[in-house]
C-alpha cells in the first residue's frame, strides 16, 4: 500500500480548515440544488427527443473527431441497501443478466451504426446496482462485445473503471478485472461502524476492503476510490471520525464522501430506515467538517463538493492543469470526451445533447429488441444552455471562473450576458462564499462547501420549487 501523504494543506494554516465553520451561514444557504452531473440538468430532458434525434446527435459528433467515453450500467443487486437511490433490480437470479448483456450487444450494434468507431476509448466505467453481480465470464463476454464494437483502448493513460462490493468480489475477481484492462477500481464501502451498517442492510467488515485494497495495489492499478456516505442512521459525529481514521489509514488514491438524501417517497427501500435514528442536522454538518478537517490534514486535496484526491492522483492534477470535468459519474480527469451510455437508464453526453435511455428494464429490452436505440428523452442544447453549460463546469472544477476567458471563447461580453448572474450572486459575495473582481470569480474556501448554490446563479432552467426535486446542497 502506498506511503501515507503529506501536504501544505496539513498545516494548521490551512484557509480551508480555518474558514469554513459558519454553521449559521451553512445553514442559511443549504438548500436543495442540482449537482450539475449536467447542465441543463435530466429536469430538462424531453420525452420529444427521441431515438432518431440520438442518432442524429452521435452522426454530428464524428465531425468533431472527439475520443469517446463509454458508461455501462449493471442495474442488479443481490442484496438492497436500504439507502440507495441508484437505478437498480434486487435479485440472486443472475440468469437474469445473460438477456441483458444480449440486449447491451444489441445496443452497441445500433450505436456504433452512427459513430466514427476509429475514434478512440479514453474512458470506460462500469456502474450499477453491482457490476460485480456478473460472473467472470459474463464480464469477459461484455469487454469482447465492447471491443467488437468500439475498440478499447490499451493506452497507459486510459481510464477504465469498475465499481465493486466488496463483498462480492476476491482477489480472483481483481486479477480478472486487470486482465480485461481496468485499472482503477471504485469500492463502496459507506460507513465501518457495525450499527449504522446493520442499520442500513450492509455488513462489510474493514478485512474485506482492506484485502481487497491490498491486493490492487500490488496487481498495479493505477488508482483506488473509496465511497463514503454521511448523514446515515445511526451515525455521529464520533462514529464516523472513526471510520475515516481507519479510512485514511487504508490510503486510497480518490474519496467520495456523500451526503445522504432521506427521500423515502421517491426511494422505497428508504422507507426501512428509521427517521428516529438519523442524525440532526447540526450533527450531519459537525460529520461534514469532521471530514474536511481529517482528510486534508492527512494531505487529501478537496476537489470541490464531495470528492477528495491524494495531490498526485490525476483528478487533483487534471484540476491544477484547468482540465478538469464534470460528468455522471462525477469529477473526471479526462475531458473533452464524448460520454456514450450503455443499458438502462444510462445517460448519453455529446457535444451539443443529452440523451437518456428507459429506466424500466422491460420498456429497455422491448425498444432494443425492435432495432430502436432506447432513447426516453434528451435535449439538443441552443447556445444559451452551450454557454452556461461551459460557465457552471468550469466554476465546479476550477472553483474560478474567468470571464475574459469565456467572452473570448463564446465571442460575449460575458459579463454583460451573465449581469443577472452576477447580481444574483451579490449576498453571496457580502457573505464570503465568492470573490468577483472585474472579469474573475474566485470561490472562498467556505464556499467550495456550497459550490451547487453557487452554479444555480447561472442555471436559466432552474424549477421555481427546486426543493421537490433535489437534494440538499450540505
Amino acid at each position: 500500500m502506498p506511503a501515507p501523504i503529506h501536504s501544505a494543506q496539513s498545516a494548521p494554516g490551512n484557509p480551508l480548515a480555518a474558514a469554513v465553520w459558519d454553521a449559521d451561514r451553512l445553514h442559511r444557504y443549504a438548500r436543495s440544488g442540482p449537482r450539475y452531473t449536467s447542465y441543463p440538468t435530466a429536469l430538462s430532458f424531453d420525452p420529444s427527443f427521441t431515438a432518431d434525434d440520438f442518432s442524429a446527435a452521435l452522426q454530428r459528433s464524428n465531425q468533431t473527431q472527439r475520443p469517446l467515453s463509454l458508461y455501462v450500467h449493471i442495474p442488479f443487486c443481490r442484496n438492497v441497501c436500504f439507502y440507495c437511490a441508484c437505478n437498480k433490480i434486487a435479485t440472486k437470479n443472475t440468469a437474469l443478466a445473460a438477456s441483458y448483456l444480449a440486449g447491451l450487444d444489441k445496443e452497441m450494434a445500433l450505436t456504433a451504426q452512427n459513430l466514427d468507431t476509429r475514434r478512440p476509448v479514453e474512458q470506460l466505467h462500469w456502474g450499477g446496482g453491482t457490476p460485480t453481480f456478473l460472473t467472470l465470464d459474463q464480464m469477459s463476454e461484455l469487454v469482447d462485445k465492447l471491443d467488437a464494437h468500439f475498440g478499447l483502448s490499451d493506452d497507459p493513460e486510459r481510464d477504465y473503471a469498475i465499481e465493486i462490493d466488496p463483498r462480492e468480489a476476491d482477489v480472483l475477481t481483481l486479477r480478472h478485472l486487470q486482465s480485461l484492462g481496468f485499472n482503477r477500481l471504485s469500492l463502496g464501502v459507506q460507513d465501518l461502524d457495525p450499527q449504522v451498517q446493520q442499520a442500513i442492510n450492509r455488513p462489510q467488515p474493514r478485512a474485506l476492503t482492506e484485502t481487497l485494497m491490498d491486493e490492487a495495489h500490488r496487481l498495479g492499478f493505477r488508482s483506488l476510490n473509496l465511497d463514503l456516505i454521511y448523514g446515515l442512521p445511526r451515525q455521529t459525529a464520533d462514529s464516523f471520525a472513526q471510520t475515516l481514521r481507519q479510512i485514511i489509514e487504508l490510503n486510497p488514491a480518490r474519496l467520495s464522501v456523500f451526503n445522504y438524501a432521506h427521500l423515502p417517497k421517491r426511494f422505497p427501500p428508504q422507507r426501512r430506515i428509521l427517521d428516529a435514528e438519523l442524525p440532526s442536522r447540526d450533527e450531519k454538518l459537525a460529520m461534514l467538517r469532521t471530514t474536511i478537517e481529517m482528510l486534508t490534514a492527512a494531505g487529501y486535496v478537496h476537489i470541490g463538493m464531495d470528492h477528495f484526491a491524494r495531490p498526485d492522483d490525476s483528478l487533483a492534477i487534471a484540476q491544477r492543469r484547468g482540465t478538469l470535468q464534470r460528468n455522471f459519474q462525477g469529477y473526471s480527469s479526462h475531458a473533452q470526451c464524448d460520454l456514450i451510455g450503455l443499458g438502462v437508464s444510462a445517460i448519453s453526453r455529446l457535444d451539443d445533447s443529452y440523451a437518456q435511455n428507459h429506466s424500466q428494464l422491460g420498456h429497455y429490452q422491448a425498444a432494443i429488441d425492435q432495432g430502436q436505440l432506447a432513447t426516453l428523452r434528451g435535449i439538443r442544447l441552443c447556445r444559451d444552455d452551450l454557454i452556461r453549460r461551459d460557465a457552471i463546469e468550469r466554476l465546479m472544477c476550477d472553483m474560478q471562473l474567468d470571464l475574459s476567458t469565456l467572452s473570448e471563447h463564446w465571442q460575449i461580453d460575458a459579463r454583460g450576458y451573465f449581469q443577472s448572474t452576477l447580481s444574483a450572486l451579490a449576498q453571496a459575495q457580502h457573505d464570503g462564499l465568492i470573490d468577483i473582481r472585474e472579469h474573475r470569480l474566485e470561490v472562498t474556501p467556505i464556499g467550495r462547501l456550497l459550490i451547487r448554490h453557487l452554479a444555480m446563479a447561472f442555471d436559466a432552467r432552474l424549477p421555481s420549487e427546486a426543493s421537490h426535486h433535489y437534494s440538499n446542497i450540505v
